[in-house]
């Protein structure tokens, strides 16, 4: 069975691949914020999330989206029921948009800015992922062991916001940041009316039972 994961894994290398050897398709499906704000081009939000710079950034974006992606799609269907595969699609989607928007508000009129890649929406899915299972063991670039992920969440947002705030290299850690934000958010919110979990509560919890094993 092709799960919502897999699916969107396969459609984003399938249009990635294609951008690789041709310039048109990556020009125009980019996030390019002037051809929004002059030309009414919205769906540049969406696009940029399906194409990547290069294989590495592919892959490191899909297999980060299927690790987390396949766990949290399992764990929306049991909580939303019936609901969880599109509420899981929303997530996704949702979060290309949510999580460049300070982006573009930013850049509204820079002619000199692209950005593309999914990071921000696999950030939402594995923040969501932590939210719903926060004593998993996540492993850390340069570090052997992982460790839980209520202590990684934290760390990759501190990063995040110090690279950010230096602004060097060509990654937007601002979409890392807030694709982040969106998908703790986007959980609490969809869990209150549509389910009986909550996603705050059963965290501390998990959290508090990790210190007393």
């Amino acid at each position: 069975m092709i799960t919502i994961t897999i699916a969107i894994l396969a459609i984003t290398c399938v249009i990635s691949f294609m951008a690789f050897s041709n310039e048109k398709i990556t020009d125009d499906l980019i996030f390019y914020p002037p051809a929004i704000t002059n030309r009414n081009q919205w769906y540049r939000f969406i696009t940029c999330g399906f194409i990547h710079a290069d294989i590495m950034h592919l892959a490191f974006n899909m297999y980060s989206f299927y690790l987390f992606g396949r766990m949290v799609e399992e764990a929306f269907q049991q909580i939303f029921g019936e609901k969880g595969k599109i509420i899981y699609l929303f997530l996704y989607i949702l979060a290309l948009i949510v999580c460049l928007l300070p982006t573009y508000l930013q850049n509204k009129d820079n002619y000199h800015y692209k950005s593309l890649g999914a990071s921000g929406a696999v950030s939402a899915v594995i923040f969501a992922g932590i939210m719903v299972f926060p004593t998993m063991k996540i492993g850390l670039f340069l570090i052997p062991i992982g460790v839980p992920g209520f202590i990684f969440g934290p760390i990759f947002l501190l990063i995040s916001a110090y690279l950010a705030k230096k602004g060097h290299g060509n990654i937007n850690h601002s979409a890392h940041i807030w694709g982040a934000v969106f998908g703790v958010v986007f959980l609490i919110i969809c869990s209150q009316f549509l389910s009986d979990y909550r996603p705050v509560q059963m965290f501390i919890n998990q959290v508090s039972e990790y210190f007393r094993s």
